[in-house]
Order: C-alpha cells, then sequence, then structure tokens
C-alpha cells in the first residue's frame, strides 16, 4: 500500500468524526450496551438528581446558622479555657494570689461583711466561735494589702491579720490603722486562726463546701451601702460620746 493511502484529506477525517458523534447520540437507552447518558442516572446535564426533593432556602440558612453557631460555641470554649490557663498560671508565678483571707475577732460575719462593703472591698464573710473571716475576690497584684489598709483605716481601730497565699507560700501579717504590721509564721497563724482557715487557704476545702456543711455565708454584693449601714448600727451600741460593737 501506498503511503499516500494511509493518510485523510482534511474533509474525509472530518467525515469520520461526524459519523463518530452521530454513532454516540444515537445510542440510548435500550443500546443495550451499558452506556449511561444523563438520562439513565435521574440526573440532569448538571448532575443533579431529578427525582430528588429540593431543599428550600430554609434548610441551607438553618444549616449555615448551626456552622456558625458551633463556630461561636468553640470559640466561647476556647476563650474560657485560654482564661483559665491564663490565671493558674498567675497563679503560679504569684502574681496573683491563690487564696487571700481577713481574720478578724469580730462576733458576727454579716457585721464584718457591712464594714468590707463600706470600704469597697469585695468578699464573702463567714463567722466562727474564734471569729468572723473575710474571704476576698480580688486576689490580682497587691489588692489584698490594698483591702487590708482600706478596712483598717475605714474601720479605725479594728485589727486585722491578711494571710496570702501566693505560689504555695503562705504570709499572715497584722494591720491596724492601715499599716502593715507584725508578721506571723503560718503554724503559729493557724493556731489562733479559726479551724477552717487552714483548708481554706491551702485549697482543701472553699467556702461553697462549709456552706453545704450548714455555715452561714454573707457575700457584700448582696447589700449595698444602706443596707450595710442599717447592719453597723444594729451591732453597734451608742453610750456617751463612745461606740462598741457586738
Amino acid at each position: 500500500m501506498a503511503d499516500d493511502d494511509l493518510h485523510f484529506s482534511d474533509d474525509e477525517l472530518q467525515a469520520a468524526l461526524d459519523g463518530f458523534e452521530k454513532e454516540f447520540e444515537s445510542k440510548g437507552p435500550g443500546s443495550g450496551d451499558g452506556s449511561a447518558t444523563p438520562g439513565d442516572t435521574g440526573r440532569d446535564a448538571d448532575g443533579v438528581d431529578a427525582d430528588a426533593p429540593v431543599a428550600d432556602g430554609h434548610t441551607a440558612d438553618h444549616q449555615h446558622t448551626d456552622e456558625h453557631g458551633d463556630d461561636a460555641h468553640g470559640t466561647a470554649d476556647s476563650a474560657e479555657t485560654q482564661g483559665g490557663f491564663d490565671d493558674e498560671l498567675q497563679e503560679l508565678i504569684g502574681n496573683k494570689a491563690k487564696s487571700v483571707a481577713l481574720v478578724t475577732r469580730l462576733a458576727s460575719a454579716e457585721l464584718l461583711a457591712a464594714f468590707c462593703q463600706i470600704s469597697d472591698i469585695a468578699a464573702r464573710c463567714i463567722g466562727s466561735d474564734n471569729g468572723a473571716v473575710a474571704v476576698l475576690k480580688s486576689k490580682n497584684g497587691d489588692a489584698p494589702e490594698a483591702a487590708a489598709r482600706d478596712l483598717t483605716t475605714v474601720v479605725s481601730g479594728m485589727a486585722v491579720i491578711l494571710a496570702v497565699n501566693r505560689a504555695d507560700k503562705l504570709e499572715a501579717t497584722l494591720y491596724l490603722q492601715g499599716e502593715a504590721g507584725e508578721q506571723f509564721a503560718p503554724p503559729i497563724f493557724f493556731a489562733s486562726a479559726p479551724s477552717f482557715v487552714e483548708d481554706l487557704m491551702l485549697g482543701i476545702v472553699s467556702l461553697d463546701d462549709l456552706a453545704r456543711d450548714g455555715a452561714r455565708i454573707f457575700d457584700t454584693a448582696a447589700m449595698d451601702h444602706d443596707q450595710a449601714m442599717a447592719v453597723i448600727a444594729k451591732h453597734t451600741r451608742f453610750g456617751r460620746g463612745k461606740s462598741s460593737i457586738q
């Protein structure tokens, strides 16, 4: 065979392609060759199932909202976890105290809460036979020392012992008239403090644990200035130019 017989002219090549195209289009569901066309699968030319129910806009919006809701929830959880980690880190390095208590000789925890309220100190107070104790909420930086100074300045003549646990190091310092005084070794301090103070300072128990055991807790957040003054008046007797606290 001559080499020229192995080549197609342009017209012959086009005719052959047209023939293949017509043969392909002529094959249908009954052709028996197993070839699938868009109509065979129940899908249109875009690949969409013609028999499948069409989701309305509400379903798509709901899915979109759920996805964003999950993202927001995950972000909130992440922020909370990060906040807890930061608090623990600050406690480990001593920038934030693990526990803070003001130990007094006052007989009434309610009265101590009132004194803290008028001194702008956020605390939860609990009573005992050895005196009332204020567990401070603000534990960052020098906030515990500032609270002891403020309380003994506002309530002139009242002495308190500030107990602070920073980075597992306990310090107990006497405050009077807004000034820091004598420091006490932990064993000496715990020997004279209410029995639950040591467990509170070491994190063995919490105020909530004590409340469940029947102790009454007075929160400064539960009273305003006028209520605090009413509590103070209830516990105070006025005599000849002098007053005493019950």
